[in-house]
């Protein structure tokens, strides 16, 4: 797990101190054990771990290192080929990397370190691109070709690990996070107002190949790209996976679900793969209590340390669980407690090491999660991400079930799943947005406007977007899937996976972790989505049917009967309440008042009154705070 980055100039030329240097001090945090660089330049090869004066270059290559396999020098990148014609610059981790490993061996290949980048390198050069799809793990890299003069980047499946990129005056610019970026000359940081938008009034932050920077672009989940070192602006993207939404398994229940908890099992299997200490985060939830449990199968042996987020409001703690799991796994469980006086202290810090704007303050909770295991002397950790998207933990997966119901005709079973469905969490709404779904298209526009109120609120200064060209109804945040299947495959790719992911990355490579998360396999996302979706939801409602039933005799029964979800909450609104003063400072302050996208009077006004009591303080508040802070922190052109 690393910090990855590099370029290509056109024409070649002098690559400033300063930019490499760049480079390597923005990534630290990403790899604090080590670091490197290679320059290319009319067939020479130059490498160094520092910069000391400017250099000509063609490509650079330049790395950060967090060891976790094979931690000898053996594993230094940017790493090369026997023959020197192949260079790569990696992050990630490859969980097969002992299969490849035997499978090149066997095809003539002498590996001279232990480490899985080598294994990828020596794989890569058997079976250029086409490796891709048989690598199991996490990764973004970017791979150098001397020969063919050409640059090949790719990243994992589900978009676990970052791959940032833009063209700029000189060429093209890549790295693991955007603010190494922003330190070129020509890469401008001018908002994305489009992104903006959404972020604004849905929340969204993280999907397909755009940012909240205009120029800055990420290259999306189960995409490569290629680059020429001659002509680096007409580089070529294309998908690489999918999954194909078309398969359906033939299995009962049982067979179904005894097929996923081998999957399963297997999965985190291989996650322990490692040659440094091994953590979990453990919420006390279905999923997290999975990964310890199999843990635990895995090694009866094994001290397991788990860290938990325990909330002082009793209605959002779930320490009662966590305590169930931890006596049950005979865990070491450290428990985190927060107040709104430690989230002021390391909210700078934390909106910079996030680099975008994000969803709410329960990214907090998980930043010190994390933390709490670096102290500990924890530098892996495993989590549930992914198990949500994937087997129809939300409460809005009911409501698409309920919409494909709706559409197919099946109204019996329509309204035995609404009924036995329960009450609470906003169903009701959920229940309108689901019939809206299965409506005429121009009844969902309407329905959208019954649920929502006014389509633009009096705080957001509409004129200004739309001289960025971005109307009132142009979000580029889409709704209205018809089926459980593909509402699940757009949580994977477009809304809640990508932001939960890019959340996760910045918060464990904050304090040097490297976070696996065991339920995103293809071979898991390929199984659950071809099963029928009676399996994934039961006709009583009940979230992650066929899972529950997998992890029977593995995980506590207490903890599989689970059916509230409570998630990662933060006391939000008390937090913002008792910050009140710093909430009016941000709010007043200069930066504030140069972001054109916001109507300040009305800001304030509205703030004002939920001080009085006249309105409910919601999710606006942060999302403005947010902006304000990330704006100023990074100097972006909002104005």
């Amino acid at each position: 797990m690393c910090g990855i980055g590099g370029l290509v100039l056109s024409p070649p030329g002098p690559v400033k101190t300063e930019w490499i240097c760049g480079f390597l001090d923005h990534l630290q945090h990403r790899g604090p054990d080590d670091a490197g660089w290679l320059s290319f330049y009319r067939g020479t090869l130059r490498e160094g771990c520092e910069a000391q004066q400017d250099i000509l270059a063609e490509s650079l290559l330049v790395h950060r290192r967090l060891s976790i396999l094979d931690l000898s020098t053996a594993g230094r990148q940017p790493m090369g080929t026997p023959d020197g014609r192949y260079w790569i610059t990696y992050n990630g981790e490859l969980y097969n990397y002992i299969e490849l490993r035997e499978e090149l061996t066997a095809l003539g290949y002498t590996f001279r370190s232990h480490s899985d980048t080598e294994v990828l390198l020596a794989a890569y050069r058997q079976w250029g691109r086409e490796v891709l799809n048989r690598l199991v793990g996490m990764f973004a890299f970017a791979i150098l070709d001397v020969e063919s003069r050409r640059l090949f980047l790719a990243r994992d499946f589900f978009g676990i690990k970052p791959l940032y990129y833009a063209f700029w005056r000189d060429g093209f610019v890549f790295a693991s996070e955007i603010r190494p970026l922003l330190g070129l000359p020509g890469v401008t940081r001018e908002v994305n107002a489009r992104r903006l938008y959404d972020y604004l009034f849905a929340g969204v932050t993280d999907y397909g190949d755009e940012t909240m920077f205009a120029q800055v672009k990420q290259l999306p989940a189960a995409h490569c790209m290629e680059v020429s070192l001659d002509d680096p602006k007409t580089a070529s993207v294309a998908r690489y996976w999918d999954v194909d939404l078309t398969r359906r398994t033939d299995l009962s229940f049982e067979e179904a679900a005894r097929r996923l908890r081998e999957l399963f099992i297997e999965s985190v299997c291989l996650h322990l793969r490692s040659d440094v200490p091994i953590g979990c985060a453990l919420s006390g939830g279905i999923d997290s209590s999975s990964i310890v449990s199999a843990m635990r199968l895995l090694g009866s042996n094994l001290e397991i340390h788990a860290f938990s987020y325990v909330a002082d409001d009793p209605r959002l703690s779930e320490e009662r669980w966590v305590d169930i799991v931890g006596k049950d796994k005979q865990l070491v469980v450290h428990k985190v407690k927060l107040g709104s006086e430690e989230l002021h202290a390391d909210l700078d810090s934390l909106i910079e090491r996030q680099g975008e704007p994000f969803m709410s303050t329960s990214m907090y909770a998980q930043w010190r999660v994390f933390q709490t295991a670096r102290k500990a002397g924890v530098k892996v950790m495993l989590d549930g991400q992914g198990a949500d998207e994937l087997l129809a933990g939300y409460a809005k997966h009911r409501a698409a079930m309920l919409s494909g119901l709706i559409r197919s005709g099946r109204f019996g079973d329509a309204k035995r799943l609404a009924l036995a469905s329960s009450p609470s969490g906003g169903w009701r709404g959920e229940m309108v947005r689901a019939a809206a779904r299965s409506l005429h298209p121009w009844m969902q526009a309407v329905m959208r406007r019954l649920t929502r109120g006014d389509a633009t609120p009096s705080w957001v200064n509409a004129r200004w977007f739309a001289r960025h060209g971005v109307g009132e109804d142009d979000s580029s945040v889409r709704s209205g899937k018809h089926s459980l299947r593909q509402e699940l495959h757009r949580a994977l790719t477009e809304t809640s996976l990508p932001m939960l992911l890019h959340y996760e990355d910045r918060n464990s490579m904050a304090f040097s972790i490297e976070s696996r998360v065991p339920f995103l396999t293809p071979a898991i996302a390929t199984f659950v989505l071809s099963l029928p979706e009676g399996y994934l939801i039961g006709s009583d409602g009940t979230s992650k049917h066929v899972f529950r039933q997998a992890m029977r005799g593995i995980v506590p029964d207490q903890i599989l009967d689970r059916r509230d979800k409570v998630g990662f909450p933060t006391p939000e609104r008390d937090w913002l309440n008792a910050q009140r003063p710093f909430v009016e400072r941000t709010l007043n302050s200069e930066a504030a008042g140069s972001i054109g996208a916001f109507n300040m009077n009305a800001i304030l006004c509205e703030w004002a009154q939920m001080v009085q009591g006249r309105r409910q303080m919601d999710f606006r508040v942060w999302r403005w705070l947010n902006v304000i802070l990330w704006s100023q922190r990074y100097s972006v052109g909002v104005a």
